[in-house]
């Protein structure tokens, strides 16, 4: 019997396509969960065989979490992408949305270095119940605002 796939697509398992763009089986899993990335074909013994649109589309989304953007972002930029013409208008919006979400995230660890540069150069070299960088660590308030923000999606 004759695979289901085209030939011309490629013939790459989940682990080739793993090994090839950095990312996870799992994630690859998900990935087409959720809609991201295209079910690939299966071969009639039921292998799943990905291609280089799936390779290309997995490498943009690791780019682009590698750079923050989270999946709502990526989803919007790549179907913005899907027709190779992406309306630049569209694209520059998400991706100004983004930069100030950077911005904001570089002024909250500015914050913290400072907090921590200060404390640390108050920290005597030997031991004491009075350590300064463990005061910071038990204040009753919290000294830092929030750096990061939670991953939105569970998978790397």
């Amino acid at each position: 019997m004759q695979p289901i796939t085209d030939k011309r697509e490629g013939s790459l398992s989940i682990g080739a396509l793993s090994q090839q763009t950095g990312v996870h089986i799992e994630t690859i899993r998900y990935y087409e969960r959720i809609k991201m990335l295209a079910t690939p074909p299966r071969t009639a013994g039921g292998r799943r065989v990905y291609g280089e649109r799936h390779r290309r589309t997995l490498r943009f989304i690791r780019r682009a979490r590698d750079l923050g953007f989270n999946l709502d972002e990526i989803r919007a930029l790549l179907d913005l992408d899907g027709s190779g013409r992406a309306p630049c208008a569209e694209v520059r919006e998400i991706a100004s949305r983004h930069l100030a979400n950077v911005r904001a995230k570089l002024a909250d660890l500015a914050s913290l270095e400072a907090v921590l540069s200060e404390t640390v150069a108050r920290c005597a070299a030997n031991m004491s119940p009075e350590c300064p960088v463990l005061g910071i660590l038990v204040a009753a308030e919290p000294v830092v605002v929030d750096c990061g923000r939670p991953d939105d999606d569970g998978a790397s």
